[in-house]
């Protein structure tokens, strides 16, 4: 069932790619050609013995010879091409990220579940949309609008945009929306936070965490300590702890949430 379900969406994506190529040619080209497109489509329909209403085989022959003129590749062919760019994107090293970066925790699904994923601090264009490309669901949180945009755009350009969500806030004004599998970030996100802030925010996320799941926090930013390893460990009193060492002297604290 789902094969066939996963067959018919991949259809309905490769109709939805060639409706866009066409209309993009439409509107590249001057009225002439299309004139004389249309002139050439009803020619054809002219030569072969046409039932129905011929406005609309008309717009369908038009846009026959445009697919034609364009070359656009048969589904199967955009299927296998489709397939090996997924395979590109799922490798962390296409975003600049480690070949054994500790993102690769926050993928598996918890009981079959599609993972929902929370990125926020610096590097949050490659971590989401690495995570995007490997299955997740991400949510993006920055403060600054144009960051957000640019992760956005670049989920729309690698064809991730029903992967990804962002949103122009910091973490202190955010709330989950659903159960999170995972929480990724980096000491940015928490940067200009008060020890209350920080306790709070942290708290919310625990609870917006599904049993099994993980939170990756990095310790270091530009070699200061922004989060101490002796206060994460209290604030995750209870969790399955463990550090996972980065380059330079930073570490990844990594928090799993025990199943109740």
């Amino acid at each position: 069932m789902a094969t066939r379900h996963s067959t018919r969406s991949l259809k309905y994506e490769y109709q939805q790619y060639v409706e866009r190529e066409v209309e993009d040619y439409k509107i590249s080209v001057p009225t002439s050609v299309l004139h004389n497109i249309a002139s050439e489509a009803a020619r054809a329909l002219d030569e072969g013995a046409q039932i129905g209403m011929r406005e609309v085989l008309l717009a369908d022959e038009v846009d026959r010879i445009i697919t034609a003129r364009l070359r656009i590749p048969s589904y199967e062919t955009w299927r296998r091409r489709r397939e090996k760019n997924a395979n590109e994107l799922r490798r962390p090293e296409h975003w600049g990220l480690r070949p054994d970066t500790p993102l690769a925790r926050a993928i598996a699904p918890i009981h079959g579940v599609t993972p929902s994923v929370l990125v926020a601090g610096a590097r949050v264009e490659g971590s989401t949309l690495y995570l995007a490309a490997n299955g997740c669901e991400v949510t993006a949180i920055e403060p600054e609008a144009a960051v957000v945009n640019r992760v956005l755009r670049a989920a729309r350009d690698a064809g991730l945009t029903e992967k990804v969500r962002g949103f122009a806030a910091d973490l202190v004004s955010y709330t989950p929306d659903g159960p999170l599998a995972a929480v990724i970030c980096t000491p940015a996100a928490f940067a200009g936070l008060s020890v209350f802030e920080r306790e709070r925010v942290i708290q919310l996320l625990q609870q917006a965490t599904s049993d099994g799941g993980v939170h990756l926090i990095e310790t270091l930013i530009a070699g200061q300590m922004v989060l101490t390893e002796e206060e994460l460990r209290t604030r995750y009193e209870g969790w399955e702890i463990s550090l996972m060492p980065e380059p330079g002297a930073s570490r990844t604290f990594v928090a799993k949430k025990t199943l109740m």
